[in-house]
């Protein structure tokens, strides 16, 4: 089983200029709660970054690891 978590959205409805995925939940970035989920279920977990990726891998890293990265060709690709 592989875990795919799409995190690629610049979050604009949100008005903030934190990455949507790291916006807090009970202190902790609300992408931790899917990542956590996901590696209960499987050592293939894979996340998509686009927007600010580089701020969102490092942060991943400080909680997890063997967590893969996927970074989105946003000029080719620009959807989900």
């Amino acid at each position: 089983v592989s875990v795919i978590i799409m995190a690629a959205g610049q979050g604009t409805r949100m008005k903030s200029k934190t990455p949507k995925v790291l916006h807090e939940i009970c202190g902790k970035p609300m992408i931790y709660y899917a990542i956590r989920e996901a590696q209960k279920l499987s050592n293939d977990v894979q996340v998509v970054l686009y927007h600010e990726f580089e701020l969102i891998k490092n942060e991943i890293e400080k909680e997890f690891s063997g967590v893969l990265f996927c970074i989105q060709d946003h000029a080719k690709f620009p959807g989900t």
